[in-house]
């Protein structure tokens, strides 16, 4: 079998694997947050944190909410790290610095998990576990509530309620992410990833000396780091290390496991607004972004260019041999097109247009299929953007889902789509500009342009992959980056939960011949194109002077 067909058939039985789980995981997860019922573990998680899990609250206070949940997740984090030192079970490692621990602490918290350390030269086990994997299942579950309160936003009517955060919240965690990482964590475990809490420890003899390695608890905090989309690895190599992803199996696996959540919650949507084909019209214009992605990553990286490459079956420079150039595609276009950022090779090696698709699937907005929640709401967002644009060619005002999309709504969603670009080409023209930080790139031209760009696109969309030439340990990077996780994380959420109150308190237009069907497949080409000609307007000079001059040049 070669290489190409071996690729498109994992790709194949991949979209089977997420069809057949589809229906009864959205359709579960809108019983989830639908249901007036509380678990008993929930009311006592409740009691402890002083919650009224009953009491509806409108977008200021749901945004409270969030903005003081994380907040506290990230001083907790931070200090952690600092008092390292001194906790048990820390394999000897000395405490974080603070520019290192307060830009890792942002990165967990907005589920972003962008790593400027070696993880397993860093991080104890009660960082790793206390620390970084709880932090995993409560963003990824902040995630999730904001997007189901944009869409009671569009169910509802003449109410500002949204709904209970916290409620929200906890459910997330307790009967979506932690039973499904909990399966997801034993397939791993029997497929050779490991889980111990070991010390460091010598493995070998390699050309006169040893190499060491430490253990953990790393395939519950594999499991988590996909079905959660939040992308840090144990180790510094991250899902390319045999601890953590051991065989091509788990490597499919853990694709699965980045992709079903994001794509089932488009069922979880269309049952919520009562009207499923609206659904499958946000999961046609999320799978037709990502096929198409995928096959042009394929394109570009099993494209013969010299005999080296003929011999090897594509360009596998930073390519792991037990998944080849199929899989590392799949696997590349997936965790960019998601806020996950796990990668299982370097991005920095692919060739010149593959490391352009990488990066443009993460300026789209990452919303084919997204994050945990992240992607939903970032499609609904350009959903409305669409209904505007369809709405000035025929001269009528736009509706969605029976909402009027008038001039606050329509702000609103500006602002939403203004906000990550904004800080990705400022913070990358001032890092190109001041003297110091352009010393931390590996490459010089074209490259090492595409170097810090990559860097501020993956912090302000919360993806956290890097292109593994830059060095980003310094004070200037580990500021600025985590400055840009922020705020591409919570101020996107501030436009989102505004709209989500906006529209909730709408009475429902009613349908007529003029209105747009929105579950047709005209609205699904109109919707993917706003979305291709918009980040490309957008971002289109940054990338003809990184990765295009790169690939036109090879």
């Amino acid at each position: 079998m070669g290489p190409v067909l071996a690729g498109v058939l994992q790709l194949l039985a991949l979209i089977g694997a997420l069809a057949l789980a589809y229906i009864p995981l959205g359709t579960y997860m809108a019983k989830v947050y639908s249901t007036d019922k509380h678990w008993r573990v929930e009311k006592w998680i409740y009691k402890g944190i002083g919650a009224n899990p009953d009491t509806e609250m409108r977008w200021t206070a749901y945004l409270r909410g969030v903005l003081a949940f994380s907040a506290v997740g990230v001083l907790f984090l931070y200090l952690l790290q600092r008092l390292q030192g001194v906790l048990p079970g820390s394999l000897g490692f000395k405490a974080i610095d603070p520019d290192q621990a307060f830009n890792t602490a942002v990165s967990f918290v907005t589920n972003t998990n962008w790593q400027s350390y070696y993880g397993e030269q860093a991080m104890g086990h009660v960082v790793q576990t206390a620390g970084l994997a709880v932090q995993n299942f409560v963003s990824a579950a902040v995630g999730i509530a904001v997007a189901v309160a944009l869409v009671r936003g569009f169910a509802r009517s003449r109410t500002g309620e949204l709904g209970n955060f916290w409620s929200d919240m906890v459910r997330g965690v307790t009967r979506i992410l932690l039973p499904g990482a909990f399966i997801a964590a034993i397939v791993l475990v029997a497929c050779g990833a490991i889980q111990n809490f070991s010390g460091i420890h010598e493995v070998g003899q390699f050309m006169g000396g040893s190499q060491q390695w430490n253990g953990g608890a790393v395939a519950s905090q594999e499991a988590i780091k996909e079905f959660g989309t939040n992308g840090g690895g144990y180790f510094n190599a991250n899902s390319a290390h045999p601890f953590e992803n051991p065989t091509p199996f788990t490597n499919l696996f853990e694709i699965f496991l980045l992709l079903v959540i994001p794509f089932s919650l488009t069922r979880t949507f269309g049952v919520m607004v009562g009207s499923v084909k609206q659904g499958y019209a946000i999961l046609a214009t999320m799978a037709t972004i990502w096929v198409g992605f995928v096959a042009l990553m394929m394109w570009t990286e099993f494209a013969h260019h010299g005999p080296a490459l003929q011999i090897a079956g594509g360009a596998m420079e930073g390519k792991e041999v037990r998944f080849g150039v199929g899989s590392s595609s799949i696997f590349a276009v997936s965790t960019t097109l998601t806020s996950t950022g796990a990668v299982d090779s370097f991005h920095s090696s692919f060739t010149g247009l593959g490391g352009g698709i990488t990066m443009l699937g993460m300026m789209l907005g990452e919303i084919a299929p997204g994050g945990t929640g992240s992607g939903l709401y970032g499609m609904l967002i350009m959903a409305i953007i669409a209904v505007f644009i369809a709405g000035l060619m025929v001269g009528r005002t736009p509706e969605y889902l029976g909402k009027k999309i008038g001039t606050r709504e329509i702000k609103l969603a500006a602002c939403y789509i203004l906000v990550t670009p904004a800080l990705v080409l400022v913070f990358a023209g001032v890092a190109m500009a001041l003297p110091t930080p352009v010393h931390s790139m590996t490459n010089s031209g074209a490259h090492g342009f595409s170097e810090i760009l990559y860097a501020y696109t993956s912090a302000a969309n919360n993806n956290g992959s890097a292109f593994a030439g830059l060095n980003a340990d310094t004070q200037w990077f580990n500021t600025t980056l985590g400055l840009a996780m922020a705020l591409g994380r919570f101020l996107p959420m501030v436009f989102v939960l505004a709209l989500a109150g906006s529209l909730a308190e709408q009475r429902p237009v009613p349908e007529t011949a003029g209105t747009l069907r929105t579950n047709k497949p005209l609205f699904v080409g109109l919707l993917v194109g706003a979305i291709l000609i918009i980040t490309g307007l957008t971002y289109f000079p940054a990338l003809a002077l990184g990765p295009l001059a790169e690939g036109l040049a090879s």
